[in-house]
């Protein structure tokens, strides 16, 4: 998939992901030794992107499992068509059960979820399982099987295995603390809040027409609300979102008026909103 670590940092960057050093190599690691990669970090950094982003460079189908307290098997795996089954059932009467029973366990009927299609053909594939942190623990002794062998056991078909192992990656905001058989059957990497240089270059790559002083002003805003004791302080997503406001707005420099009228787009809670209020310097910075 890469042939370098330096060619993972340029090849995601014609995508607009910029990519650090350590999220370079382990991307690259992950690639070379066929392991799945764990991701964590806190919400807005770039978890779920750098998946988009390696699907696009290697030209593979993204599959995605969006996981939520309450998935299952039927949800994440395969699950049969009812529905389907029953009117083939009322539509041969005549036949046996033996008869009928081999006809609607069948692919026909078979209803494949992201766990499943991600490891059947031999198209390259990119499996992201996303905020794995959010799913049950059950769930997780599902993944177990799936991530140690690629390989699904459907009992009315048999044993379906991969002929391309998908690159995979799970992502995790840390809500609670994964299993430790499911973390030694990954390679893992953390993904933090951007230092100042990086983010600033990352707001200019996807906001094009910000000026250089802005984007200094707007990062070292962010940088300033990042360390008071917020309740959620503003991610990477938010700055970017800031500096499209801004430039929206018309805005070429950051003063009182503009920063208080849009901390909405930083800042989620109205507690927070009218922390930074009172404790925001701007000359300071």
């Amino acid at each position: 998939m890469f042939t370098s670590v330096d060619d993972v940092s340029a090849r995601l960057a014609e995508t607009g992901y910029l990519a650090s050093p350590a999220v370079a190599t382990t991307v690259f690691l992950a690639g070379r030794l066929g392991k799945p990669l764990l991701v964590e970090g806190p919400a807005g950094v770039g978890k779920t992107e750098l998946a988009k982003a390696v699907a696009q460079v290697a030209g593979a189908r993204l599959v995605r499992l969006q996981c939520y307290e309450g998935v299952d098997e039927s949800r994440a795996l395969y699950e049969w068509n009812h529905a389907k089954q029953l009117l083939r059932i009322s539509a041969g009467r005549d036949e046996t059960w033996d008869e009928a029973r081999t006809d609607i366990f069948s692919e026909e009927f078979l209803l494949t979820r992201p766990l499943l299609t991600a490891i059947r053909g031999d198209d390259p594939k990119v499996l992201l399982i996303d905020e794995t942190d959010k799913a049950d623990v059950e769930v997780e002794g599902l993944l177990l099987e799936v991530l140690s062998d690629f390989q699904v056991t459907v009992p009315e078909l048999g044993t379906i295995a991969a002929t391309r192992r998908p690159f995979v990656v799970l992502t995790s905001n840390a809500s609670r603390e994964l299993s430790e058989a499911l973390r030694r059957r990954c390679l893992f990497l953390h993904i933090g809040f951007p230092d100042e240089e990086l983010e600033r270059r990352i707001v200019r790559l996807r906001v094009p027409g910000l000026d250089e002083a802005l984007a200094h002003s707007v990062v070292r805003v962010v940088g300033a609300l990042r360390a008071m004791d917020l309740r959620k302080v503003p991610s990477v997503a938010e700055t970017v979102d800031w500096a499209r406001t801004l430039l929206a707005l018309g805005a070429g420099s950051l003063d009182e008026t503009v920063v208080r009228a849009t901390l909405g787009v930083l800042l989620k809670h109205q507690d927070d909103v009218l922390k930074a209020s009172a404790k925001l310097d701007l000359d300071a910075l």
